[in-house]
């Protein structure tokens, strides 16, 4: 087993790291900025070592200054966490070539799955679902407006080396082509140094459903069952639970077995996500692969028993997986909390947090990284904690939780906890009703 750990990660998922190896006994080595001075995961980690000023591409994104913490620490092995580098196949090689493991795939399956289109013609070929679109990247405005013309509107417009919905435009009718095509370009050039896009059909009406996977160096892969992550603001996760109310045993076995083909199609190492959209029929669609640990693995964990950092880094030390497929026993919810206002169109609201006290009780899980005292810091994404709770049932866990965002003080600052608390007593959401288009018709009241 790895004796060291270096996180090459900040906040709530590099605490959530060195707390497994904790557990296994293996020492850890936290990185931070000059702004992360006093985060909680540079004061729980065996060794601490800053690589830099507040910007992360002098910091968090700097490979060099990163190779460099570990040479210093003798680490034998990175984490990633999720964003940042968790994704970039140049820094899995660079690990692999100083001969530190990198813990998650080889650079080869995250350049097949990091790439849109590489990752769509791939599942193609395996036989998992896809959305009818381009079968590339468009060349010219003229080749859009033929293929949407084909397929018919609405299309959506996606940069091929996206996320976060960066380079993403809807297109209801042809006449806004243009302007959403040369705006898509424009956005994924300044977000991605790649203005690449392609088009795909408009799915109305849909759930975002995803689907945990887990393989080893084996060519052996299990599905962990599902989490529906469709309740989101401007294509960004706001709240997920597992199993998705929408779920029918027959949708899951299906879905379960797709997950499980992409899996092969790359002979995948590691703990990933296969996302899909489904329709309002229950017909389901590839939308990509997150070669990574993911902000809600926490659901699945809840559900099944089960920690997947700890299979992360088995993995990664070529321990095989069980080869089973885990199905929910419980009901488990996530409520993000960012240091954002609600009230005034999700602003952030960095700065220093005066007074925090924490729900617990039977069912209630925390994952943050913050504390009284602790500054916020502007610089970052503005997650500041996760609640989870689980239950028997999906009502008794939106019960627990409602109980727990009312416990929950973080005074200093402007939180999203009002904007779950007023989610949890939605009549729609209670009943399951809502769709990826859920928080354009949610109307929280300040």
């Amino acid at each position: 087993m790895f004796k060291k750990i270096l996180i090459a990660n900040r906040g709530e998922i590099a605490l959530r790291i060195i707390r497994t190896c904790k557990e296994m006994n293996i020492r850890t080595v936290a990185l931070y900025s000059t702004a992360d001075r006093e985060s909680l995961h540079v004061k729980f980690a065996d060794e601490a070592v800053c690589i830099g000023p507040p910007k992360s591409s002098e910091s968090y994104l700097n490979m060099a200054r990163i190779m460099s913490a570990v040479e210093i620490t003798g680490a034998d092995a990175i984490h990633p966490g999720y964003g940042f580098l968790a994704e970039n196949e140049k820094f899995a090689e660079i690990c692999n070539e100083y001969g530190v493991k990198f813990i998650g795939p080889t650079a080869s399956m995250i350049a097949r799955m990091g790439d849109k289109i590489s990752a769509k013609d791939t599942m193609k070929k395996a036989g998992v679902p896809v959305i009818p679109g381009s079968d590339g990247l468009l060349t010219d405005l003229k080749e859009a407006k033929k293929i949407a013309k084909k397929i018919g509107y609405p299309v959506i417009l996606k940069a091929t080396a996206g996320g976060g919905g960066k380079g993403m435009r809807v297109v209801w009718k042809e006449e806004d082509l243009e302007t959403q095509w040369s705006n898509a370009r424009a956005e994924a050039g300044a977000s991605f140094g790649n203005d690449g896009v392609y088009m795909e059909k408009y799915i109305e009406e849909p759930r975002h459903i995803e689907i945990q996977v887990a393989g080893d160096q084996y060519g052996k892969a299990c599905h962990l069952s599902e989490r529906d992550c469709s309740i989101q603001r401007r294509h960004q996760k706001l709240f997920e639970e597992s199993p998705s109310p929408f779920m029918t045993e027959e949708l899951r076995n299906k879905m379960g077995d797709a997950a499980i083909k992409a899996c092969n199609a790359i002979s995948y190492e590691g703990v990933g996500t296969i996302e899909f959209l489904v329709d309002k029929y229950r017909n389901f669609y590839f939308m990509e692969m997150n070669t990574r640990i993911q902000v809600e693995h926490t659901v699945t964990e809840e559900v099944i028993n089960y920690d997947l950092i700890k299979e992360q880094i088995k993995i990664a030390n070529g321990e095989p997986i069980t080869g089973k497929n885990y199905y929910p026993a419980m009901h488990a919810l996530e409520c993000r909390i960012n240091a954002e206002d609600p009230a005034n169109d999700f602003r952030p609201c960095p700065g220093r947090i005066t007074n925090l006290h924490t729900p617990g009780g039977h069912g209630v899980r925390i994952d943050s990284h913050i504390y009284a005292g602790y500054t916020i810091p502007p610089y970052y994404d503005s997650m500041i904690a996760k609640i989870i709770t689980v239950a028997q049932t999906r009502l008794e866990a939106i019960e627990t939780m409602e109980r727990a965002l009312s416990e929950y003080v973080i005074e200093g600052i402007k939180t999203t906890i009002p904007f779950h608390q007023q989610l949890m007593k939605n009549k729609d959401f209670r009943e399951g009703n809502f769709t990826t288009a859920f928080i354009n018709t949610f109307q929280f009241k300040s």
